[in-house]
């Protein structure tokens, strides 16, 4: 304190420059420069700092920060939560949704970074779930993913929907997608064959949902798949573990 008060008072009092104070006391000018500042920002002259103690002055100078209160618009993180289980919804739209509603109330809103991390932080907070671990070639997640694709036929201009089939491997989440007309028995196993031919090799399991087209007699414990998904397993000599009703984590990399 006493290098303070003598950096104030050649300043102050005798009025001699940051470059003078500097060298009659040995410091960096940027230092000088620095208690000057603190000073002026606490109201604090010579006159004022004579009749204070070191403990009140160093007070004076350093004040503790003050926290900073957000002043961003914080998004409903229920809400988006929810709106997330629709098809076709994405954090993408939600957050544009978010961006066109935050001028109401006059506040800023976060980027869209920010926006997702902060949900998934959120979420990450709602329910703790054992993490899956998946040996590699053991597991191939199958399913039908998202909404429909319009296909339009370059020759006549009609315009068709196709069916997403997507297959995800376990242990490295290498996926292969494809375009079926419909969700037939033989489309499942046509794009079961192709993912096959893809990665190069058959996986000991594969997981698909429980969809009429593959299982014959649903079940939640023993489900029984048709007659054309058992010809498949005997010819590649894989098993099928389909997914358990209302269990998405269960396929959760195909979800």
């Amino acid at each position: 304190m006493r290098h303070i008060r003598q950096t104030l008072r050649l300043h102050l009092q005798s009025g001699l420059s940051y470059a003078q104070v500097a060298r009659a006391t040995g410091s960096a000018k940027s230092t000088v420069g620095k208690i000057v500042l603190l000073a002026r920002a606490a109201g604090v002259d010579w006159a004022l700092a004579e009749t204070l103690d070191d403990a009140r002055l160093e007070a004076r100078l350093y004040r503790p920060a003050v926290a900073r209160a957000s002043t961003h618009l914080e998004p409903d993180y229920a809400l988006i939560h929810q709106e997330l289980k629709r098809p076709g919804v994405t954090l993408q739209l939600l957050w544009e949704e978010y961006q066109r509603g935050h001028g109401e109330r006059g506040l800023p809103a976060y980027k869209y970074t920010s926006f997702c991390i902060k949900y998934r932080d959120w979420a990450a907070s709602l329910k703790r779930s054992m993490r899956q671990t998946h040996p590699a070639g053991e597991r191939l997640f199958v399913d039908y993913a998202g909404p429909t694709m319009p296909l339009v036929n370059a020759a006549t201009g009609e315009i068709t929907q196709a069916q997403i089939f997507v297959a995800v491997l376990g242990a490295s989440n290498y996926t292969w997608a494809c375009a079926t007309r419909t969700q037939t028995a033989a489309d499942w196993v046509a794009s079961i064959i192709g993912a096959f031919e893809f990665i190069g090799g058959v996986v000991r399991l594969l997981v698909p949902d429980q969809p009429r087209a593959l299982i014959a007699r649903p079940d939640r414990y023993e489900p029984e798949v048709n007659r054309l998904v058992e010809e498949l397993c005997s010819h590649y000599g894989v098993a099928v573990l389909p997914a358990r009703p209302a269990h998405p984590r269960d396929k959760a990399l195909t979800s």
